[in-house]
């Protein structure tokens, strides 16, 4: 896996209401769009596992067809990509299979026929955090990441067809990062994946295709953040053995050192992992969109609740809203606003609004409700903003690397509280405190979400997820607060993320956002998913533990 940006962290900038089921469904057909030839004139999406279960309510079948028309992962017409399809005279059918066998539970078959009647079936599964992986080309198993730009060369296999690729890319300017090769059978059809450190330049397809044995050249950019390329930098590389950070403790020992900041460090590391790639990146312009996106996900339900994709939540930040302005209620100042910035996110997540998944879509709400929060009762400049955002990012990207921010994977300790971690560490780079109050929040808002399990009822990203990100921003703020006093911890950081892992592990699949255990699977839950889910309750049960 490549190293995680930050962008990686606090990103994507998405349409709701999942990264990995929203976010991650685009990205596969987007990807699988680059391997036909344009957009096709249909395609049957085929959907297993947790795709065939939720996928209306997460919004995976519209985010799918986006992906196909070409669409960006934070463009709102994913919302009616069906009607943009009919328009456009593309026929798209939905098949889920929520019986069928499944080695990912993420996972989708795109079935494409162009305008000639020939057909290319791309599976693919999206792995978390917006991004995928397609694991199969008309049946040939391959893995084609889409992190680096990637290029799908398919052609006969014979005896020079793999110099002739290579030579060809090298000899107008393109370079290998990596290449495997497929086949169907010997001498047969095959696939070579090329993944390059920059996009394919047209010259060079064109002498890949001279060769009379390549079939077609397909070529897929990479995901993240990227901007005009460069020359990949040698000395950013060795710089990066450096500024890697595998744990706190290396963080901390860096800044100590250095007598920086973690923002400051994370800066560092942020330039040196773009230079070393040859992918510079704008920073600042990043996060000041961040920021915007934020603030506006966080107050337009507020003043206009939005119908949302199951109908389980909507108009809750404007009835806490109206509480505070009463006077009744008994939250006041700042955590009056986490709570009711935090729910106001979620409702945009779950109306397919525009949000920043931190980590996830399903946490979105967490930090920008303690930043918003904290920059309305202090004066806070932009910089200092775009730090805390870097230090929240920095502590993600440590749970991320060492543990994991994914519901099914680890519950909902590892979405909310690597979230209120990140948050509670922003706050404190905003309060001013030290590289180590900034982990010991972090460690303090892991410690109070440990062992918190994943329990969307009907799957969905709405109920209890909604609360609990209000829950989780408050959380940050005691934690940050606690740091700040100079309390300190037993257990560290990095014990706390390795207690984080184990402890999801531990946790039984149906408490870890399979809709099947925890407030999911009590009886009002029940009665509200018989209108929803195709299947039984003990039916799911019973499939997704055999298949688990």
């Amino acid at each position: 896996m490549k190293q995680q940006r930050i962008a990686d962290i606090i990103g994507p900038i998405m349409v709701g209401p999942s990264s990995s089921h929203t976010a991650g469904a685009l990205r596969i057909a987007s990807m699988a769009r680059r391997l036909s030839a344009g957009t096709p004139a249909r395609v049957e999406f085929k959907l297993y596992g947790s795709f065939a279960h939720t996928y209306h309510g997460h919004g995976t079948d519209r985010a799918l067809v986006g992906g196909i028309l070409g669409m960006e992962a934070d463009d709102l017409r994913i919302r009616t990509s069906f009607e943009l399809a009919r328009e456009a005279g593309v026929e798209v059918a939905i098949t889920p299979l929520p019986d069928a066998p499944y080695d990912h539970p993420n996972t989708v078959d795109v079935i494409m026929t162009d305008a000639t009647g020939a057909t290319v079936t791309v599976r693919g599964i999206s792995i978390g955090g917006g991004a995928a992986v397609l694991t199969q080309i008309n049946g040939v198993d391959v893995s084609i990441t889409g992190e680096c730009a990637s290029v799908i060369v398919r052609h006969r296999d014979t005896v020079g067809v793999l110099a002739h690729i290579t030579q060809s890319v090298s000899l107008f300017g393109g370079n290998i990062a990596t290449l495997k090769s497929y086949r169907e059978k010997r001498g047969e059809t095959a696939y070579t994946v090329l993944e390059l450190d920059s996009m394919l330049s047209d010259v060079a397809r064109e002498a890949i295709l001279v060769h009379p044995h390549i079939l077609d050249v397909r070529a897929i950019p990479a995901d993240g953040p990227t901007e005009a390329a460069a020359e990949p930098d040698d000395r950013a590389a060795q710089e990066l053995e450096t500024l890697d950070f595998p744990t706190g403790e290396a963080l901390l020992a860096y800044c100590n050192d250095r007598q920086t900041t973690i923002a400051q460090a994370f800066r560092a590391r942020e330039d040196a992992i773009g230079r070393a790639q040859g992918k510079p990146f704008d920073l600042d312009a990043y996060l000041a969109r961040v920021f915007s996106v934020m603030k506006a996900s966080a107050t337009e339900p507020i003043e206009a609740p939005a119908k949302t994709m199951g109908g389980l939540i909507g108009g809750e930040a404007h009835a806490v809203a109206q509480l505070e302005k009463s006077g009744k209620g008994i939250a006041t100042g700042q955590m009056a606003k986490v709570t009711r910035y935090a729910m106001a996110v979620l409702e945009t997540n779950a109306a397919m609004g525009r949000i920043v998944a931190a980590p996830t879509a399903g946490s979105s709400g967490v930090l920008p409700a303690a930043l918003l929060a904290l920059s309305e009762e202090g004066s806070y400049t932009d910089e200092q903003i775009a730090d805390a955002l870097v230090t929240a990012a920095a502590v993600g990207c440590l749970i991320t690397r060492n543990a994991t921010v994914a519901g099914a994977e680890g519950g909902c300790q590892a979405e909310i509280g690597a979230a209120a971690a990140m948050a509670a560490a922003a706050a404190v780079e905003l309060g001013g405190g030290s590289p180590a109050q900034c982990l010991a929040a972090a460690s303090n808002a892991i410690a109070n979400m440990l062992g918190l399990v994943c329990d969307p009822i009907a799957g969905l990203v709405e109920v209890p997820c909604q609360k609990r990100n209000a829950s989780g921003a408050a959380c940050a703020l005691v934690s940050a607060q606690i740091a700040l006093a100079g309390v300190e911890n037993l257990v560290s950081f990095d014990e706390s993320v390795d207690a984080l892992y184990r402890v999801g592990r531990a946790l039984p699949f149906e408490l870890r956002e399979s809709a099947l255990g925890g407030l999911a699977a009590e009886p009002s839950a029940c009665k509200w998913c018989e209108s929803f889910m195709c299947a039984s309750h003990a039916d799911r049960i019973e499939s997704a533990l055999a298949s688990e």
